[in-house]
């Protein structure tokens, strides 16, 4: 389960940063990563689409994506809503790579939303 505090709960949130937030994609998730500068906490909020597969496949990917970032929670930057989007691919690959691309394409977001927003 994630934490209360790290939830996205607000659809304009999830709109804003999937808008205009930096996007870093892999294989089977992207990630898009918006800095907001008023706030410590990051959020996270996951969108898992009928593309990926029914309901039980789509609820199996997202408790995999959640306890990834879970697992990932101190890597996670202060302050930013990230949104993971989970691509088809997703439901047919093992925890082990969800994490791995998770990972990467957190750091390759968080890069670009701070090069765009002057932060380091």
């Amino acid at each position: 389960m994630l934490p209360a505090p790290l939830r996205m709960r607000r659809s304009d949130d999830f709109a804003l940063t999937i808008r205009r937030g930096a996007r870093a994609g892999r294989p089977t998730l992207v990630v898009h990563c918006r800095l907001v500068g008023d706030r410590t906490d990051p959020h996270v909020g996951f969108v898992v689409s009928k593309a990926v597969g029914g309901a039980v496949v789509r609820n199996v990917v997202r408790r995999r994506l959640r306890g990834v970032v879970v697992e990932q929670r101190g890597s996670l930057p202060s302050g930013a809503d990230l949104v993971v989007r989970a691509l088809p691919p997703a439901a047919g690959v093992p925890y082990e790579t969800l994490a791995s691309e998770f990972r990467s394409a957190l750091a390759a977001a968080s890069r670009r939303a701070a090069a765009t927003t002057g932060r380091t």
